[in-house]
């Protein structure tokens, strides 16, 4: 065969065999994905903009590159503490593919580790458990502490022979994982690039000093009985945040909440530098049944006792925030069109959180969170099944009522290429 046949036949192998040529060179190019013109467009200003394109939705070689771009060189959201309240407690989590583990080690430290032996590669956390002293590899019983030190190495030097002179254990414990425990949640940058979390974070603070302070936020407790649910979700994860963002579908989609929490008693949240947005109302007043009320924060400003905040922290959490209760709604996205959604609610002091006395207001709470959740539900799954729309370029902004949204495709489409 010629070099030239052959050549010309090579674009036809790889069309068949699903590679590009930066795939055969072991990497992929946004620009080989997505044109550069279509997410150029995302960062116009929002007269001018369209949403980010579909391929950022429905494309698995997308999904890759956002993976490692976004879930891994950013700070994200893999969890609550209190799903690992005492020592010892540990359990596994797949973010996008990569396995973890998240543990509470002896010293009541809120670890994380890579969940893979340093042997063979194996797996080594299946399920959640306890783990009274060493994590122990199923394949050949390499045994970790809970600190991620290599304790215990079978076999290594021969039969009966546990040591080795020439296998230094201290160089093969489990990799740690940069994290940092904030209101809660565990929150992970693995290729430990990002700035320190405390200065990632701090212009959110910052904004929450003026009406919920940091010595508030400590008070948080999370309901055990009824402060969790999970949803499923057909769709791509950033549907959920875009749609968090934004007020302008309460009256279609949350028509009971919109009876009290009207579009017009809402406000934009647009953080810089660009890392959250969401929306603010001035009309919080929870309307639970029973003589007894959650107790507040008791620090919140009397002057903006009926304002709450709702932002999602990009790339992966929403939060909540009120004068008697905060959440953190968190997403685990699966693949490109699939995301559980984790919701997290926490009040102010055990007694409110989790004593008889309160327990009818949780239920009545996590069923009217349940409830606004879940009819965002069908309308974000409604979007992916419209991505596979060629005709969509992408969405038209509402110059007024989408700037939040905006804010979102603008972080997404900045930080992939």
């Amino acid at each position: 065969m010629s070099r030239d046949f052959a050549s010309n036949l090579l674009p036809i192998y790889r069309e068949m065999l699903g590679f590009s040529m930066t795939k055969l060179n072991g990497q992929t190019n946004i620009y080989d994905i997505v044109k550069k013109e279509k997410l150029d467009v995302v960062n116009k200003p929002i007269s001018e903009a369209h949403g980010l394109p579909n391929e950022c939705y429905n494309n698995i070689e997308y999904t890759k590159i956002e993976r490692k771009k976004l879930f891994e060189d950013k700070w994200v959201v893999v969890g609550v503490a209190s799903s690992i309240p005492k020592p010892g407690d540990a359990k596994p989590f797949d973010l996008l593919g990569i396995p973890l583990i998240l543990l509470r080690n002896k010293k009541n430290q809120v670890k994380v580790y890579h969940n893979v032996c340093s042997h063979r590669g194996y797996k080594i956390l299946q399920k959640k458990c306890y783990i009274k002293n060493v994590i122990r590899c199923p394949y050949h019983s390499w045994s970790y502490n809970l600190d991620g030190e290599l304790v215990a190495t079978p076999h290594l030097g021969g039969m009966d022979k546990h040591e080795s002179k020439d296998f230094d254990k201290s160089l093969s414990g489990l990799k740690e994982v940069r994290s940092f425990i904030w209101l809660d949640m565990i929150i992970v940058n693995i290729s430990n690039n990002e700035v320190p979390f405390e200065k990632y974070i701090k212009p959110l603070k910052d904004r929450w000093s003026k009406f919920w302070p940091e010595k508030d936020q400590k008070l948080i407790k999370h309901s055990n009985d009824l402060g969790y649910f999970k949803l499923k979700a057909k769709c791509n994860w950033k549907f959920a945040i875009e749609n968090y963002c934004e007020s302008y579908h309460l009256p279609w989609v949350h028509p009971g909440l919109n009876s009290y929490s009207k579009i017009s008693d809402h406000y934009h949240i647009q953080g810089l530098p660009n890392r959250f947005a969401g929306q603010g109302t001035v009309v919080y007043n929870p309307r639970l049944k029973g003589k007894n009320k959650f107790p507040c924060f008791p620090n919140w400003p009397k002057n903006k006792i009926n304002i709450a905040e709702y932002v999602a922290l990009f790339p992966n959490v929403m939060m909540g925030v009120h004068k008697d209760h905060y959440y953190a709604y968190w997403l685990e996205p699966v693949n490109h069109q699939l995301t559980i959604e984790h919701m997290e609610i926490y009040y102010v002091g055990n007694e409110a959180a989790n004593s008889k006395k309160f327990k009818n207001l949780r239920k009545q709470n996590l069923k009217l969170w349940y409830n606004v959740q879940y009819e965002d539900v069908h309308i974000i799954e409604g979007m992916q099944e419209g991505r596979n729309s060629p005709s969509y370029n992408g969405g038209n902004f509402s110059p007024v009522m989408d700037n939040p949204t905006h804010h979102f495709h603008k972080w997404v489409a900045t930080n992939i290429v």
